[in-house]
């Protein structure tokens, strides 16, 4: 447990917490405990699904400026820029379903945080936007490319080259959020729906999430390649095994996985 991020699990559900008040600014000590944190969910067999989660209040109004105002391209380019961008890359690389439980602000670092998450619940009250234009920089900590991957090249400029904040209603519009509950249901909302996870093939869940992440990085045809091999290597696990055999004796949806 870090000292601004915190894991917890109920349920074979992980709750990672962003706990650095008032807003959650997104210091470099922040986004190394993040590392850690997805590391630690990432190991965890007990562990099914995983909720990204800032509070009642915000979920992270985005990097921390006054630590990195007074950087030089020097320092930037040879080490933050780096962490910003491994970081990210951490929370993406959850081979587990993982869902971001979005209340007030998710601004700049905290929409790309949010933008690492299979799915993202946001409060009606909810802001989400990309403002680093308006201080003289871009997103850096994959907002220009995972953006534009969830919601196309030109929604993805329109927020990035305005900087402007955008409403849950816009944003579910958008595809930029999945769903929109009421602010005070928001982390409820998010654990019932990773709780649809919890018990199920977990092998087949992380074969579905790197097929179609890594699919999207590439060709069709690579794409497609992709897919053959995570489909056959699945007749070497015990789930499918037994996925297969309940289907046969009892219909669908009635496997007992075990997660080998």
């Amino acid at each position: 447990m870090g000292e601004f991020v915190r894991v917890e699990v109920e349920d074979g559900i992980a709750t990672i917490r962003l706990d650095r008040p008032k807003m959650n600014a997104l210091n470099a000590q922040m986004q190394r405990e993040l590392i850690d944190a997805a590391r630690q969910v990432t190991q965890d067999e007990a562990v099914g699904a995983v909720v990204l989660y800032g509070g009642e209040r915000v979920f992270a109004a985005g990097a921390d400026i006054k630590e990195m105002a007074p950087m030089s391209y020097a320092e930037m380019s040879a080490g933050h820029s780096r962490l910003l961008q491994d970081f990210a890359k951490a929370l993406a690389a959850i081979p587990k379903p993982v869902i971001a439980a979005i209340t007030g602000y998710a601004l700049g670092g905290g929409l790309e945080v949010a933008l690492t998450a299979d799915f993202r619940v946001a409060g009606e009250g909810a802001k989400v936007g990309q403002p680093e234009i308006q201080l003289g920089i871009i997103p850096g900590a994959g907002g220009t490319q995972r953006l534009a991957r969830l919601v196309g090249p030109s929604k993805a400029k329109d927020l990035i080259f305005s900087g402007r904040h955008v409403a849950a209603d816009e944003a579910l519009a958008m595809g930029l959020v999945d769903r929109v509950v009421a602010d005070d249901a928001v982390y409820t909302a998010a654990r019932e729906w990773a709780s649809t996870f919890v018990g199920g093939p977990a092998i087949a869940l992380r074969a579905a999430k790197q097929a179609i992440d890594r699919g999207l990085e590439a060709d069709l045809d690579t794409g497609l390649e992709i897919e053959r091999t995570q489909f056959a290597a699945l007749f070497a696990t015990e789930d499918q095994a037994i996925g297969m055999k309940s289907f046969m004796e009892e219909g669908p949806g009635k496997a007992t996985f075990t997660g080998r």
